[in-house]
């Protein structure tokens, strides 16, 4: 007696192998896509954070110390109080604060001392300019000047 088994056919089962290797294809192919995303959402989050640390930085050390000097030779920017002093270098692609090291170009940069443009000296308000690498992105920080700020 002959027993008949069920089974697939073997078109049945080259359909079901094309169909697999298409969704498969396709789970690949988004994938990739939502890992380009990932990367591009995390390397802004990486440029925004250098900007708002440098920020922050200028920020804290403008009110922090009385004296904000300008050296054009050296293209620095020496903050100072008579007990402790801090300097910014100001490099081709990375601005230097002492230990710390913020990795973006600046474009243009603008100094002034009591409402006019300075190139070098005091400085009470820095504008700076980046790249657009930073989606030319500003930053205007100042300091309300003192009597002493004045006298110095």
């Amino acid at each position: 007696m002959k027993t008949k088994v069920k089974s697939f056919t073997l078109n049945e089962m080259v359909i079901v192998m094309i169909i697999t290797a298409i969704v498969a294809g396709l789970a690949f192919t988004v994938l990739s896509l939502v890992q380009r995303h990932m990367w591009s959402i995390q390397q802004n989050f990486n440029l925004n954070t250098e900007f708002n640390r440098l920020e922050e930085a200028l920020w804290i050390d403008t009110n922090n110390y009385n004296a904000m000097h300008y050296s054009a030779n050296e293209n620095t920017i020496k903050f100072r109080t008579s007990l402790d002093s801090i300097t910014y270098h100001f490099q081709l692609d990375y601005v230097l604060r002492d230990r710390d090291t913020f990795h973006m170009k600046i474009e243009h940069k603008e100094l002034f001392f009591n409402g006019e443009q300075t190139s070098k000296g005091k400085v009470d308000a820095i504008r700076l300019e980046l790249s657009k690498k930073y989606k030319d992105q500003q930053l205007f920080i100042y300091k309300i000047s003192d009597a002493k700020q004045l006298m110095d």
